[in-house]
């Protein structure tokens, strides 16, 4: 059995040895193995007295201090499993680096949530139990309240947006909860679901802002520590509102605190990144719905808090970054990572770029698994250029026998992947083509400047989004004959109706001249539609769409568009393009 002397060891070093020490055992439970008991707090009040300390030992220790307590005595393990800390060893190899994952994709709703939630609703009174728990959520938090209403017998309602994917709304169900699907985004179907707590008198079970919460998930930090004892870089965790890496730093930084802790969070949903630049907590204006399990429009108070203090660094990733990361952990693991739960993989890969570490054991917080089936098509178009081992290039050759043939031998050991291509005359051909990258970010610069010294013209499309997301699909030659033609992309909520519902919105005061739409599983549905408007129209137009919440961008400039779909540009529009583009 562990001992200890105050006197003589820093309570840090051994509160540290009694989670990870494979010796401690139970003696309120005998046979009950350490895993499973040594949160309790029990081992935690024991030991301080085998050490002559009281609870006040952590008194004024700061932030991370004041959670330990509550992450020890914490009750998830009714409906949670130690989920597994494992070497991925594919990427290890590639990143030079050991690369742990840490499994919560094996819990029972293939995600941590359920940690947080049953902690919080077991420790609610015989009444509240009695008039039943609420809870807003895009599916995993749903999925733990409604385990937890089901184990505890509970009654429990879930307010899950409208965007929600399919499987994570059957899984409610499936478990038990009622569910009501509100509004479009997380932060409207949370104003419904608190009225509604307020309204029937039910206790609102918060998905982050919630001490009792960020303890439950705080459990994932104890297991680290106690699963790895070798030294640890940096365990990088995935953002939304914040629970999740709160209740980690929390228990990381009280035992092992040499360790990193590094938020990763996608482009277009920066909630931490934003608040730790301000200061205080920022409501973005709005956020992305690819990475669904963290699209929050703003961060905890208690969360940033408690992240403020504790949190090292936070990594901003592309919609591109992570399905590559998807696709690693599915070669390293054979699962399917929803986005949000590739997050923290994606954001290894990018601090790697930025720091070249080498020999470190870095852990990735594998958070879920719920991703819809049909989404996998989005993911699959998107890794390639993700992992830069695809480029999409808009070249020009001359239509003449034989071009195309010459224009493959160009290309040497680079495979094409794409090729569109439709006669537009006699003299020069467009084509958009993909083609494979070497390792090495340079390798599509270097051919697109060999390319060029060939005699062709070449404008890098492989960060174009409307080329990645529509042209690509609908070469088909260009219409000179539609006059005052301006090109637009929309964005909307995907689900149910949707585009029916978009269509209708645009009425029937503009001409349509250009329609692509694709349903492809993702949260967002994307359209580029050209409408022809007259300058004296335009601005009427821009009202409309303003005043329909639509978010719009006008892309009529786009060489994208010019290219395959309206007309040719000048030599000189090319370089311009060229470097704006590539």
């Amino acid at each position: 059995m562990l001992t200890c002397a105050l006197s003589t060891t820093p309570f840090r070093r051994v509160f540290a040895a009694l989670v990870t020490s494979p010796e401690v055992s139970c003696a309120k439970t005998p046979g009950k193995t350490e895993r499973l008991c040594y949160t309790d707090d029990y081992l935690f009040r024991k030991h301080l007295v085998a050490c002559g300390g009281d609870n006040t030992m952590f008194a004024g220790a700061g932030m991370a201090s004041r959670y330990v307590d509550r992450i020890l005595r914490a009750q998830v393990y009714d409906v949670a499993c130690e989920s597994a800390l494992t070497r991925a060893p594919r990427l290890s190899q590639r990143l030079n680096n050991q690369i742990l994952l840490k499994r919560e994709d094996e819990q029972t709703i293939f995600s941590f949530k359920l940690r947080g939630a049953y902690n919080k609703i077991y420790g609610l009174s015989a009444a509240d139990r009695a008039r039943g728990v609420i809870a807003a959520s895009a599916g995993n938090h749903a999925q733990g309240v409604a385990l937890a209403g089901h184990r505890l017998q509970i009654p429990a309602t879930i307010v899950m947006p409208g965007t929600t994917p399919g499987i994570k709304v059957d899984n409610v169900r499936r478990l038990g909860g009622k569910v009501i699907l509100h509004g479009d985004s997380y932060d409207q179907a949370n104003q419904f679901a608190q009225q509604q707590a307020t309204a029937q008198q039910l206790s609102f079970i918060h998905p982050f802002d919630d001490p009792a919460v960020i303890a439950g998930q705080g459990t994932i930090g104890a297991e680290i520590v106690r699963q790895h004892a070798e030294p640890i870089a940096a365990i990088f965790v995935p953002v939304g509102g914040g629970g999740l890496i709160a209740g980690i730093a929390a228990f990381i930084k009280q035992i092992r605190p040499e360790i990193k802790i590094i938020g990763v969070e996608p482009e277009d949903a920066p909630t931490l990144h934003q608040a730790l630049a301000a200061g205080c907590p920022v409501r973005l204006d709005q956020v992305g719905l690819f990475a669904d399990g963290v699209a929050v429009q703003q961060i905890g108070a208690e969360t940033f808090r408690v992240a403020q203090e504790l949190v090292d660094e936070v990594i901003l990733v592309s919609t591109d970054q992570i399905c590559a990361a998807i696709k690693a952990i599915f070669e390293d693991t054979r699962t399917v990572a929803e986005p949000a739960g590739a997050l923290a993989v994606a954001g290894i890969q990018r601090y790697l770029v930025q720091h070249p570490l080498q020999d470190q054991t870095l852990i990735a917080i594998l958070s879920g698994a719920n991703i819809n089936f049909e989404r996998l098509r989005h993911v699959g178009e998107r890794t390639e250029v993700g992992e830069q081992r695809e480029a999409l290039l808009a070249v020009e050759i001359p239509e003449q026998p034989g071009s195309f043939l010459r224009f493959c031998r160009a290309l040497k050991a680079h495979n094409i992947t794409e090729f569109n291509y439709r006669y537009a005359d006699g003299q020069r051909a467009q084509v958009f083509c993909g083609v494979t990258l070497a390792p090495g970010e340079n390798d599509a610069a270097h051919l697109a400047a060999e390319l060029r010294t060939q005699g062709y013209t070449v404008v890098d499309m492989t960060d174009n989004e409307v080329a990645r997301s529509h042209i690509r699909h609908m070469v088909g030659g260009t219409a000179p004959q539609v006059t005052d033609e301006r090109i637009y992309r929309f964005t909307f909520p995907e689900r149910p109706g949707a585009l029916l519902r978009f269509l209708s919105g645009l009425s029937d005061r503009w001409n349509i001249s250009l329609f692509h739409y694709r349903n492809h599983g993702a949260a967002y549905g994307r359209v580029l539609v050209g409408i022809q408007l007259p300058v004296q129209a335009r601005a009427g137009f821009a009202a409309a769409m303003a005043e329909a919440g639509y978010d719009i961008a006008d892309e009529t400039e786009n060489p994208a568009y010019r290219l395959f779909a309206q007309g040719g540009l000048s030599t000189g529009e090319h370089h311009a393009s060229s470097a704006t583009h590539s």
